[in-house]
């Protein structure tokens, strides 16, 4: 299965908001607070810009005001064209001035996420974390150890948005594993940029995607993790999906859905 991302910045969103629809500009000017106006206006311009190009809709700013993003009951962001549900399926996440949408096709359990690379407390993951994520996170060398922190910590988070019900569920009931190596099925597996051992002792500034995997009871979600800098990302889904895709914006790029 393919999957689509885009990131986007604060840097790339207009200070207008004509790119919005008339209910969003509405929810928009109801919002207390500046950073979380910005936050959400980068997450709507992210994700508009990733269902246009995913669904090949014509590049202007009418197209990206049809385009909507709205929760469902459970939280999770739906996206409609002109009002009507589109055929695919969204993830969103947002941090430090950056905002994540992964797209696959419609009904697709999918989950990303972007976490920074930061020292934790050890109560975090005594807290978040299983006995056996614990146990990768307590590998030598020690200077790895924030690494591992945010990337199972960001994978756990793409696993409970791919289940649709965010941190409303126990943290230890998803279970990352870091050193396992999927096998795709396709020659796009080259780009992991890695061998099937383990990924635990990868180089920090791998720009490839790596494998792992999420086991939540009898439920598995397949994925990818990629790190630029201090910045990790994550993305999972079911049906296991391929390495994922960038998505261009400002041209027309057709993105099959199946």
């Amino acid at each position: 299965m393919d999957v689509y991302w885009l990131e986007q910045t604060q840097a790339d969103v207009p200070r207008e908001n004509d790119w919005l629809g008339a209910s969003e500009v509405v929810r928009l000017t109801s919002m207390r607070f500046a950073k979380r106006r910005a936050d959400w206006r980068l997450g709507r311009w992210t994700a508009k810009h990733a269902v246009a190009a995913y669904l090949d809709l014509p590049w202007h700013w009418q197209t990206l005001a049809d385009i909507e993003v709205r929760p469902a009951l459970s939280g999770a962001p739906d996206a409609f064209v002109s009002n009507q549900a589109a055929a695919v399926t969204i993830s969103l996440s947002h941090r430090a001035g950056r905002a994540l949408c992964a797209v696959a096709p419609f009904q697709v359990a999918l989950g990303c996420d972007l976490e920074v690379v930061e020292p934790r407390a050890d109560i975090f993951v005594a807290d978040y974390f299983t006995s056996e994520e614990q146990a990768v996170v307590a590998q030598p060398p020690v200077t790895e150890r924030p690494q591992r922190i945010a990337l199972t910590w960001s994978a756990k988070e793409s696993a409970l948005k791919a289940l649709r019900v965010g941190l409303r569920l126990d943290t230890r009931s998803v279970i990352v594993s870091l050193d396992e190596a999927i096998d795709s099925g396709d020659d796009r597996s080259a780009l992991c940029n890695q061998d099937s051992a383990s990924m635990v002792g990868l180089p920090l500034q791998s720009k490839g995607w790596h494998p792992l995997h999420v086991r939540y009871t009898d439920q598995s979600f397949h994925g990818w993790w990629q790190q630029t800098g201090d910045l990790v990302r994550t993305l999972v889904g079911s049906p296991a999906p391929r390495p994922p895709i960038a998505l261009k914006i400002g041209i027309r790029s057709h993105c099959p859905a199946l």
